[in-house]
């Protein structure tokens, strides 16, 4: 597989930042389906002109958040756990779904405010 991962050296975002972003990027437009083995550290820090632990923090937060995983000398592989923002965001919804059951809300009750919050989240970020 080529290398898809590219470092902008005049980017205002860490170079271990960026290579964190277009692996989840990867991984939600299906470039990168779980399973698929990335390259070694070394391997990629020599092709993107980076220092090793570069590359290795970029790694322990992708693996931290259950986005890729090693698997000892095998190598490093895109984790059949997906996306850490939609499990977050599993999480989040549960957390939401227990508290409105606490405060004897309906789930029609607690979709309607969930409903309000993301219409007017979107309506902040897209006037």
């Amino acid at each position: 597989m080529p290398n898809p991962f590219r470092i902008d050296p005049a980017s205002v975002t860490a170079p271990f930042e960026q290579l964190r972003t277009q692996v989840i990027s990867g991984i939600k437009d299906g470039t990168l389906v779980p399973g698929t083995k990335l390259p070694t550290v070394r391997k990629l820090a020599d092709e993107l002109g980076l220092a090793p632990n570069t590359i290795a923090r970029a790694y322990r937060e992708l693996e931290h958040d259950d986005v890729i995983e090693t698997r000892g000398r095998n190598g490093t592989f895109v984790s059949a756990t997906g996306d850490a923002d939609q499990k977050h965001a599993q999480q989040a919804a549960t957390s939401y779904a227990e508290r409105t059951a606490q405060l004897g809300l309906t789930p029609a009750e607690a979709l309607a405010i969930v409903t309000a919050a993301l219409h007017g989240t979107q309506t902040r970020e897209h006037p």
